[in-house]
């Protein structure tokens, strides 16, 4: 693609990029309220059978990952129209989802400006190695990123540490402004929960809100991990590193069923997202289906999502995704082969 149509494609997302206060409040309608009357509804089942308390705790998670899209979006700047507006929301979001506002809001911006760069990697995003790198790292780094990649440890572990430690605390370096907004909605969270233990007790909270916590928590981990890690993605060095490639080839489309693709906010359009963040989540579908050069992005399924778990090192020669086993023979080799 030239530079000429990379600038063009761009800005066929202008259009896309406002958003509607109707399209917005429906939103808020048909997503906060559901979470609330099935959190309510798992409370009430909890003297009938826990395991359908259960079951309606994880479906109050998949309103929780539509809450956290609304808190992406605010993020973004991007859900209501003013500034304001959309900081109120984001904080109120985030205390919901257990996410810190202005935190999240600036590791994410590092993302977008560095998603697929191999120089810039680190903030916001998912650690990957090259071939090169693994194959040149230490035994004890070797572990660390096998475990780090390990199914049962980002989808299982990924959630606790999320949430009890990388959200709780601020950075080194934090501004004033981020470190008191990590302390409010610290400080909601654990003011929020008081009140529910003190109201319903605190087993029967406990027993609702850790599954949609782990539940949303584990399932917003693997879209964040899938949309990305796709055999044929995209990463270069900052030299040669292009924002709409990044964007176009490095996001994938992930075309997930409607009634998925509704709980989820329209995420799987990321190379849409990626290309212009200020896309609420609700224009993403129209700005994709009328941009016919987006039709080519990556597209993967629910059923063939499941293969980037094999994706381990990204292949600078091959420009592709390789599994640990793939690269034994490197291992093998005495360091003055390498």
């Amino acid at each position: 693609m030239s530079k000429q149509k990379q600038v063009m494609l761009k800005k066929d997302m202008a259009p896309f990029e406002k958003s509607s206060v109707k399209s917005s409040v429906r939103q808020l309608i048909n997503t906060f309220p559901p979470f609330f009357l099935l959190w309510f509804a798992a409370y009430q089942c909890l003297s009938v059978s826990y395991w359908l308390s259960l079951a309606l705790a994880i479906a109050a998670s998949g309103f929780v990952i539509r809450i956290f899209i609304i808190f992406h979006d605010c993020c973004h700047q991007s859900f209501m129209k003013t500034r304001k507006g959309n900081d109120i929301l984001g904080i109120i979001s985030g205390v919901l989802t257990l996410f810190p506002y202005e935190k999240w809001k600036r590791a994410h911006s590092i993302h977008h400006a560095t998603s697929s760069n191999l120089t810039k990697r680190g903030t916001g995003d998912i650690w990957v190695l090259t071939v090169d790198e693994y194959v040149s790292s230490s035994f004890w780094r070797k572990i660390g990123y096998q475990l780090y990649r390990n199914p049962l440890v980002m989808f299982g572990l990924g959630p606790i540490y999320l949430f009890l430690i990388s959200n709780r605390f601020n950075r080194k370096g934090a501004r004033k402004k981020e470190r008191l907004n990590t302390y409010l909605i610290n400080f909601l969270i654990a003011g929020s929960y008081a009140l529910m233990c003190w109201w319903i007790g605190w087993q029967a909270f406990l027993l609702i809100q850790v599954p949609i916590v782990f539940v949303s928590g584990a399932l917003g981990i693997w879209l964040f991990y899938v949309q990305h890690q796709f055999e044929d993605s995209y990463y270069e060095n900052e030299e040669e590193w292009d924002y709409v490639k990044a964007a176009v080839d490095g996001s994938s489309y992930y075309k997930l069923p409607k009634v998925l693709q509704w709980v989820t906010g329209n995420i799987g359009f990321h190379h849409v997202h990626h290309l212009s963040p200020k896309v609420p989540n609700y224009n993403l579908e129209k700005a994709h289906q009328s941009t016919p050069p987006l039709h080519k992005a990556t597209t993967i399924t629910l059923l063939s999502s499941f293969k980037s778990l094999r994706f381990h090192l990204w292949d600078q020669k091959n420009r592709t995704f390789v599994r640990f086993k793939d690269i034994k023979h490197l291992l093998r080799k005495p360091n003055s082969e390498m």
